[in-house]
């Protein structure tokens, strides 16, 4: 028998392995006269040369799928195991379905792309630095944005994820509540969070958290500073100023994503102060590398009703701009 090593590097070794190593253990039985032992970061097989070259081929599938999905399932050990020795290799995909996957997320959560405006605004960042994705509530423009961002890191794409929104309350005085800005404001990221905590491990998305590899903070808190390698979330951005939108596109640096996400609809600044997102939509149009995306009432992932009231405020807003005109 002849021995080889395998370490798995920048693998998180749960998703990898499996809960308990199960994705190891199904690996190893089919293989009986072979062993296979995982221990930390590495894997070892001992077996003769052809089983060994198998299960070495099995093995960089699965990691290929890693890198491309986060996550390894015991089933897609199983239509790896299925399929001839000869097949097409390592790039096939290891599930029917898996072209619907855009994110393995944790405890078996499975991140779907819902809809073709969900799909617009993947495919415009992947062709785009800059994105703009603009919808009522409910529409999954957040959760998408999020999303997106997550599958960059996890890919090395970037080094960093960056998540802001202006310290604009609905109906609230944050000089209220306890605390400094970011704690005041944190409550309101809470859509954020939650995505987060979809997507990534819980004791993952804390290390990210204290080393900064994912930053949440108030819009202020950008200032003067310039983001490189990272990808930019700026949310709520329907209650940005004019300036404050200036400033925040013109923190990025080499090699920096950004994706802005808001909601015309739900403006919370004071009357007489313009949005910042409605004058960034009308000056940047048309500039190359800054993508435009709209989402709708076809777009709600909530209850059904959340698009029918959508739909019946639009009908609302539409019928009462002509008696505004007059």
């Amino acid at each position: 028998m002849i021995e080889k090593v395998i370490t798995l590097d920048d693998v998180s070794l749960v998703d990898f392995l499996g809960v308990e190593n199960s994705n190891i253990r199904e690996l190893a039985a089919a293989f009986p006269m072979s062993k296979i032992i995982s221990r930390g970061n590495e894997i070892t097989i001992r077996g003769t040369s052809g089983e060994i070259t198998r299960i070495t081929d099995l093995l960089d599938s699965l990691l290929q799928h890693y890198q491309k999905y986060g996550k390894i399932t015991p089933d897609q050990v199983k239509t790896a195991l299925n399929r001839p020795a000869d097949g097409d290799g390592p790039t096939e995909t290891l599930s029917a379905d898996e072209d619907d996957v855009f994110l393995y997320g944790t405890k078996g959560t499975v991140i779907k792309i819902k809809t073709a405006n969900q799909r617009a605004m993947v495919e415009a960042s992947e062709k785009n630095d800059i994105v703009f994705a603009v919808g009522p509530a409910g529409t999954g423009k957040t959760y998408t944005a999020v999303a997106i961002a997550v599958k960059a890191l996890k890919n090395k794409e970037v080094r960093k994820i960056i998540i802001t929104r202006p310290a604009v309350e609905a109906g609230e005085n944050l000089g209220f509540l306890p605390g400094d800005l970011k704690e005041k404001i944190d409550p309101y990221l809470r859509p954020i969070y939650d995505a987060l905590d979809d997507m990534i491990p819980a004791e993952k998305l804390k290390l990210y958290i204290e080393n900064r590899t994912i930053e949440i903070a108030p819009l202020a808190y950008m200032r003067g500073r310039t983001l490189n390698h990272a990808f930019i979330l700026l949310d709520e951005a329907q209650n940005t100023t004019s300036m404050q939108i200036k400033m925040f596109l013109t923190r990025m640096g080499p090699n920096s994503k950004t994706i802005i996400t808001g909601d015309k609809t739900q403006i919370d600044l004071p009357k007489n102060q313009r949005s910042g997102l409605g004058d960034a939509l009308e000056i940047l149009h048309g500039v190359n590398g800054i993508a435009f995306v709209t989402l709708d009432g076809r777009d709600v992932v909530r209850h059904r009703l959340v698009r029918e009231i959508i739909n019946a405020y639009e009908r609302a807003e539409k019928n009462a701009e002509p008696s505004h005109a007059r």
